[in-house]
């Protein structure tokens, strides 16, 4: 079960599972790590009594985390489940996790040392602009303001003499069986409820939460928001501006995911209203899914 943040998936999968006997497992790069439960938006204390949840707050915040860890990890998860006789629930918005369990990963040549460390040297700027010669379609097909972005892409293109686009079509390993949905909310209501989600960061603490987090590593910082909070910590920006600069990433995040949702899986969507669980979406959910 996938859709942008903000629409309200961490509710609607534990609703979910407790209708059909299900255990949940965290598909969210960034709620796996302990020590940012506010900032991530993890699953509520109360959810998680509910339903067991795996893949949550599992990370230390200088650990380091990719897709393939994640196929591992989730693969585990989905046969231990399975073992007790009840139904895994993935849920989460790292499009590229869910990608991994339903089609595998691509065939990439692994890391070189050395051109990885030639990449880091470039800036984001430098970076892009190698990329562009190469690979001019592929300048388009990622978040050029992610440097960490860039440079992977970068190197990929450069290690396997291909476009980007190719790369991403070599999908191999996983289970096409696997059902899901996707959930959405009408965008002028999801980008309310992403305003609502972070104004109720500040007053839950995210500014102590992120304080009390000097030992992140570069993964763990890359979550939305924890750059932000650090300038509001330090003085470089007011309360207002780290505040419009939040709800302002994360909109460009939920709008990146709904094109994910709609270009990467082919899954039916249910679209959400209101603030609370319907049982007639759940009923809706649970067909889609074959266990209705």
């Amino acid at each position: 079960m996938t859709g942008p943040t903000g629409v309200g998936k961490s509710a609607f999968a534990c609703a979910l599972a407790e209708r059909i006997g299900g255990e949940i497992i965290g598909a969210d790069a960034f709620q796996l790590y302990r020590g940012i439960p506010v900032l991530t938006a993890q699953p509520r204390a109360d959810l998680q009594a509910r339903v067991p949840h795996h893949l949550c707050g599992m990370l230390d915040l200088s650990d380091s985390y990719d897709a393939a860890s994640f196929l591992r990890d989730a693969g585990e998860s989905i046969r231990d489940i399975r073992s007790r006789g009840r139904v895994p629930v993935l849920a989460g918005g790292t499009g590229l996790y869910l990608k991994a369990i339903t089609h595998g990963l691509a065939e990439i040549p692994s890391p070189d040392p050395a051109l990885r460390a030639e990449i880091s040297a470039l800036s984001c700027e430098e970076a892009l602009s190698r990329l562009g010669e190469l690979d001019a379609l592929a300048v388009s097909q990622i978040d050029t303001r992610n440097p960490v972005r860039v440079r992977r892409a970068l190197e990929i293109v450069i290690q396997t003499g291909k476009p980007l686009a190719a790369s991403r079509t070599q999908w191999a390993g996983g289970d096409s069986a696997i059902r899901g949905i996707v959930l959405l909310r009408e965008r002028g209501e999801l980008r309310r409820r992403i305003e609502e989600n972070v104004d109720a960061m500040f007053a839950d603490g995210v500014c102590d939460e992120v304080a009390a987090a000097a030992n992140a590593g570069p993964w763990a910082r890359r979550a939305i928001g924890f750059s932000e909070v650090e300038a509001l910590l330090e003085g470089r920006i007011d309360m207002a501006a780290c505040r419009e600069a939040m709800v302002h990433a994360t909109w460009r995040y939920a709008k990146r995911q709904m094109t994910w949702c709609r270009t990467q899986f082919g899954f039916p969507v249910i679209a959400l209203s209101g603030e609370g669980v319907s049982g007639t979406a759940l009923d809706e959910a649970a067909g889609m899914l074959g266990l209705g």
